[in-house]
């Protein structure tokens, strides 16, 4: 355009020429200035590793080392809940039923809920010990409860990290005194953590309770450590986590109510922080940051069909793809305009399919930059049809 305006600027078209490229110059700015923004950049986090994740749009929204293996110290008893609820949830024990107290969880260094051999604790009052008082008494009695000796339901937490896809982290003890070789990264952590809300709704109300004392023993330590309880009406959970060697970890969750979007749920994890207060700090400096600098945008609702398309060789001809929970994705503040869609799956479809398979994605686009992709699932099972039918389905797709 310079070369142009230079061999035209020796006759009398230089005004006019100026005039019509300072015009074209002023039409392209705006889309320079409406180019797409770059995502938020997350607050310093005084921590050996953090991750904050939302859990309503299934996202990370900010990380630093989340695959680096850390001690988590009390943070182990998430997954000693998880086995607690489960076996809880398949009625192995029940809340009212009691265990006794032997001398190794007598003997428990650490956190304690002050149980002795002398009791028997109902299954109700050992969760509550273990969750909010964070007793290592209380986690050993149900684990040698649960899994019959201690060294069982540690085989029993390994054998369910791997299955929920905790693939670096390795347990030594159910309550989270440093054990070499005991280890634990942030991404696995909020797998654990999510998948424990999410297939146990009716117990994780436990984590928001803010005392708790067994009747008979000490008053010492009958609060939950999880300051931000205490500060932030909208913080319902999880867990501290402290030894010497793992420094003060959290995991701390959220939910804010939006319009358009409902409840959104984030997740703060840091570890390896250097007080109780900076834990809760920092974690508190990242859900503030988390809901502010993104915002929840809804595509679909549980159940919705993102589309319906044919299906070949099944006694319906049609399947419904969606998820059975809400499409939610979580994109920069003031971006949400720029989000375009894009349906993935195999074509030709064929039956049968089960309801809950995954098939496709729907691929979330922020301007051209492929976002975030969310795996789709048939809504409902597809049988597959009869000899007559699959065989006309063959010919067709064949002359296809």
């Amino acid at each position: 355009m310079t070369l142009l305006f230079s061999k035209f600027c020796r006759n009398a078209m230089c005004p006019v020429l100026a005039f019509i490229l300072l015009a074209i110059a002023f039409a392209l700015a705006p889309l320079h200035a409406h180019a797409q923004s770059p995502a938020p950049e997350a607050p310093e986090i005084a921590a050996k590793a953090y991750l904050l994740l939302d859990v309503t749009a299934n996202q990370i929204l900010a990380s630093r080392e989340l695959d680096m293996p850390l001690e988590p110290a009390s943070l182990t008893k998430l997954m000693s809940a998880y086995l607690v609820f489960d076996a809880l949830k398949s009625k192995k024990i029940d809340m009212k039923q009691t265990f006794g107290v032997s001398e190794r969880a007598w003997k428990m260094p650490g956190s304690r809920m002050f149980i002795d051999p002398k009791m028997k604790v109902p299954v109700e009052d050992l969760i509550k010990g273990m969750i909010v008082q964070s007793g290592n008494d209380a986690t050993m009695a149900l684990a040698e409860g649960v899994g019959g000796t201690a060294d069982r339901f540690v085989q029993m937490m390994n054998e369910q990290a791997k299955v929920l896809g905790m693939n670096s982290t390795s347990y030594k003890n159910p309550e989270g005194l440093t054990e070499a070789g005991h280890t634990t990264t942030a991404r696995d952590l909020a797998t654990l953590a999510t998948r424990l809300m999410h297939d146990f709704p009716e117990y994780v109300g436990t984590y928001a309770i803010k005392k708790y004392r067994y009747p008979g023993t000490p008053a010492a330590n009958d609060n939950n450590r999880n300051l931000l309880l205490f500060k932030d009406p909208t913080v319902d959970g999880l867990k501290t986590g402290h030894t010497n060697a793992a420094g003060y970890c959290l995991v701390a969750t959220a939910k804010r109510d939006f319009p358009n979007v409902g409840p959104r749920r984030l997740m703060a994890i840091v570890l390896g922080t250097s007080s109780e207060i900076a834990r809760a700090n920092e974690a508190q400096k990242l859900l503030n940051w988390g809901y502010t600098a993104f915002e929840a945008v809804k595509l679909f609702d549980a159940g919705q069909a993102v589309a319906t398309p044919a299906i070949w060789k099944g006694k319906a001809s049609t399947v419904k793809l969606g998820r059975s929970d809400a499409l939610v994705v979580a994109v920069p503040t003031g971006s949400a305009a720029q989000i375009k869609t894009q349906l993935a799956r195999p074509d030709p479809l064929v039956a049968p399919v089960a309801k809950g398979q995954t098939i496709g994605s729907l691929k979330v686009f922020r301007g051209e930059q492929l976002w975030v992709d969310m795996p789709l699932q048939a809504l409902d099972a597809v049988e597959q049809a009869g000899v007559l039918g699959r065989a006309w389905d063959a010919l067709r797709l064949w002359i296809k």
